[in-house]
């Protein structure tokens, strides 16, 4: 099955779990990114990008490659930001909601604190859909690494396969 890891990253958290999800499952990655950067350190980066995400901002996007025609499924990934998904995936969204019709589905957060479950059914009711195939919630992958994220990765891939 031709699958599409797409994410956004701000502190490379949410890249490398990216990277490693595409690697095993052999998928395409597609990296997106606000043509305005958010700050990415202090107070103005938990601001602007908490109001960003509680106000369902959808910002400008840099430009990249995507043919959904090419996939039948698609992974998200995405920071945890204010319990919410973080605004530039959520303009892919609405970007490509017709091309993205009648796929299949899977999507990982990465975070520091709590708001997984919440960002998740984010993603769901944004995509229009009622489950994933395969969920995945984890804990600073980048800058807090430890084996117990590694199976976790495993595991969400394993259980994409079996789909």
């Amino acid at each position: 099955m031709k699958t599409a890891v797409v994410y956004f990253s701000l502190n490379g958290n949410t890249a490398l779990a990216a990277e490693k999800i595409a690697k095993k499952l052999g998928a395409e990655l597609i990296r997106i990114e606000p043509e305005k950067a958010y700050p990415e350190k202090g107070l103005m980066k938990f601001f602007h990008g908490g109001r960003s995400a509680l106000k369902n901002e959808t910002p400008k996007l840099k430009p990249y490659s995507f043919d959904a025609e090419k996939y039948e499924r698609i992974v998200f990934g995405t920071p945890v930001w204010a319990g919410n998904i973080a605004p530039p995936l959520r303009s892919f969204i609405e970007e490509n909601k017709r091309a993205l019709a009648g796929k299949r589905f899977a999507a990982f957060v990465c975070l520091s604190g709590s708001g997984a479950q919440k960002a998740v059914d984010k993603l769901k009711a944004a995509l229009g859909i009622e489950s994933l195939e395969a969920k995945l919630a984890l804990i600073d992958p980048k800058t807090k690494p430890s084996e117990a994220s590694e199976r976790q990765i495993a595991n969400f891939c394993d259980a994409l396969i079996g789909c």
